[in-house]
């Protein structure tokens, strides 16, 4: 493995760009990998080496890097036919009616082009909904790069977690810990005339992916309805992935008040979108004064890729392969971890998964009679209930740099690229092949 010519791009990058990236995550130790091109599930670096790909473009690519005849035709026609127009196409409200038929909480979106711009939208139609200020979010969690999210602390002592960010954001923004259904309860206790809206990942997908507990997404449903508050899911990731095309709300089965997606509904095009009731999503202007608006907003590129996309996970079975896939990697991880590293916990569900270095093996050592085989379920019965994740600060405890240090090191020269760090989530495509996941887990044990 040579990673000369990522090397040589680096340096140029630093010259140029900020941190030699554009987006932080990608600056990885000591250099970032440069990939040339994607080929089905894996990538092809610049110095020609050849990865079995778990990045999956942190998320978006859930058929793998090769489109689809029909998706590619799509994507080619709408390109060809012109880049964008500003003004609405056909294609943005057949990407629309495809989500709305689908997502039961859903009857109504706007569409944007981020993920980030989705929960920042989201954030002031639940403040202009309910005339309150205060958004309530999960410690660990993560919502895009705005102000009112980016902070840290416990409960009501916030600070911003990012210079640049005035102290009044942080304000309005209160955190709990995540799966902590008593803090939620004494938070509405003191101050739930005060909450706008819970925005949370129905799974902290960007922190470890942790699981709720059970009843714990319904706490937060019941808290919301008694207070007067929107509940807010951030599917960005787990939108189209999790639990199918019901995606994970429909998996737990919650219902929302708002939900963001981005990622998957564009096929691996920048997108994202929110998605309600008519009543709420028609406050955003024109319909109403909620100002909501963006140039590149319904792009029909993107809107062809979103939708062609989903087409095809829903003609060809596409969430049975992966999940399949998703359910025999965690499965073997978890037979490794036990004989290898028994305090490390597999965790994922449905076609994501990761293994988080966690320092406290509980029961494991003794017996693994009655533990979760594919991935924690954060069930109470389970051996291991009390040493595994349940919050963003339970991940953040683990072992995080050795996990970037050595083992996703050691993974890459075995041919398997991962994300880059502890906290993102890895994610099984359609092109990925059984042969792939047994290399992994030949992989995982030889790194272990």
């Amino acid at each position: 493995m040579s990673d000369e010519k990522s090397q040589s791009l680096y340096d140029r990058a630093l010259s140029v760009l900020a941190g030699g990236v554009n987006s932080s995550v990608r600056a990885t130790r000591p250099y970032p990998v440069f990939v040339e091109r994607g080929d089905g599930g894996h990538v092809i670096d610049a110095d020609g080496d050849r990865y079995i790909d778990y990045v999956m473009g942190y998320g978006p690519l859930l058929l793998g890097h090769d489109m689809p005849e029909q998706v590619r035709a799509g994507v080619q026609q709408h390109a060809s036919e012109g880049p964008m127009y500003g003004v609405p196409t056909e294609v943005e409200v057949e990407l629309a009616e495809f989500v709305a038929r689908h997502v039961e909480s859903v009857e109504m979106l706007r569409f944007v082009n981020s993920g980030t711009e989705a929960t920042v939208s989201a954030v002031r139609l639940a403040r202009a909904a309910t005339g309150r200020d205060k958004i309530v979010v999960m410690q660990g969690g993560y919502h895009g790069a705005q102000e009112s999210t980016l902070v840290e602390g416990d409960g009501t002592d916030t600070t911003p977690s990012s210079p640049g960010i005035p102290d009044s954001f942080a304000e309005h923004t209160v955190t709990l810990p995540f799966n902590d259904a008593e803090a939620a309860r004494e938070l509405f206790v003191d101050s739930g005339d005060e909450v706008a809206a819970v925005l949370t990942e129905p799974i902290l997908a960007n922190n470890g992916i942790v699981h709720p507990v059970d009843g714990y997404l319904q706490t937060l449903r019941e808290l919301c309805d008694d207070s007067g508050a929107l509940l807010v899911f951030d599917e960005v990731i787990t939108g189209f992935r999790v639990g199918g095309l019901r995606c994970a709300q429909g998996k737990f089965g919650v219902e929302p008040d708002l939900t963001t997606f981005a990622k998957i509904v564009g096929g691996g095009f920048p997108v994202g979108a929110v998605g309600g009731p008519a009543d709420l999503i028609e406050m955003f202007t024109p319909a109403g004064e909620v100002f909501q608006s963006g140039t590149f907003s319904g792009h029909p590129v993107t809107m062809a890729a979103g939708l062609e996309t989903l087409r095809y996970a829903a003609e060809n079975d596409v969430h049975d392969h992966v999940n399949a896939l998703g359910e025999q990697l965690p499965s073997g991880l978890t037979d490794i971890a036990a004989d290898q590293a028994p305090e490390y916990t597999v965790v994922g569900t449905d076609s994501m998964f990761k293994l988080v270095f966690t320092r406290e093996a509980g029961n494991a050592r003794e017996s693994r009679e009655g533990h979760c085989e594919a991935g924690c379920r954060q069930r109470a019965e389970c051996p291991r209930y009390g040493a595994c994740p349940k919050t963003g600060a339970d991940v953040s405890a683990a072992e995080t740099d050795r996990w970037v240090r050595l083992f996703r090191t050691q993974m890459r020269e075995e041919g398997v690229l991962l994300p880059a760090n502890q906290f993102e989530s890895q994610f099984v495509c359609h092109a990925h092949t059984e042969e792939d996941i047994e290399r992994t887990l030949e992989a995982y044990k030889t790194a272990l």
